[in-house]
């Protein structure tokens, strides 16, 4: 098990999809929501991520491609 820090940067076209809650049944990982900011027009999210390295890294590309910008917080 591995756990990873990351900022979320969501795009307004994604703020009412429920995007952790993806995450966390299509790759079976720990998602604990440090800090959040959300508005009509933007938000962002700080998240831990727990689970198997290679699921994490699964699920930020997913992120990725689904039009979140992701940063790594260490």
């Amino acid at each position: 098990m591995a756990t990873r820090t990351y900022r979320l940067i969501y795009p307004p076209s994604l703020l009412r999809r429920p995007i952790i809650n993806q995450v966390i049944l299509e790759f079976e990982l720990s998602v604990n929501i440090i800090q959040a900011h959300v508005t009509h027009e933007e938000g962002w999210l700080e998240i831990q991520v727990t689970g198997d390295p290679e699921e994490i890294k699964r699920a930020m590309n997913w992120l990725a491609k689904e039009g979140v910008k992701i940063s790594s917080i260490e």
